[in-house]
């Protein structure tokens, strides 16, 4: 049962029931409204989103992992730091946005550049170039 705007009760047909009291057929909204309205009302991921992001997480990396950097601390003695240092990636030919993209880790506040952090860095990058 539906109101009419005479103000009667009735019962309407198919064709009747997809139009509202003005007559006409509903509101419009354009495809671009529709899809902004989509962008906005995301702001929380579902569980398909938290399973796609641990899938992701957890696949090895494509061909090899970024070497770890070490310092020496004494006679024959090396321990591990937190990232290459940046006269290290400069000697090695390597520039912070590469760095970043290869994933190598990058300390600032090292300084100094170790010998074989450069020579590994050197092969690091020579290995993961993309043949032409």
């Amino acid at each position: 049962m539906v109101l009419t705007k005479s103000g009667k009760a009735g019962r309407l047909t198919g064709q009747e029931s997809d139009r509202n009291l003005s007559g006409e057929s509903g509101i419009k909204v354009s495809e671009e409204e529709r899809v902004e309205r989509e962008v906005q009302e995301m702001t929380t991921w579902h569980k398909r989103d938290w399973k796609q992001f641990y899938e992701l997480a957890r696949r090895p990396w494509r061909k090899h992992r970024p070497p770890r950097p070490v310092y020496p601390t004494g006679l024959n003695r090396v321990l591990p730091a937190a990232g290459f240092s940046l006269s290290e990636l400069d000697d090695a030919g390597v520039d912070l946005d590469q760095a970043e993209i290869l994933g190598l880790p990058v300390d600032a506040g090292r300084i100094g550049a170790y010998g074989p952090n450069v020579t590994v860095l050197r092969d690091f990058v020579r290995s993961s170039r993309q043949p032409r």
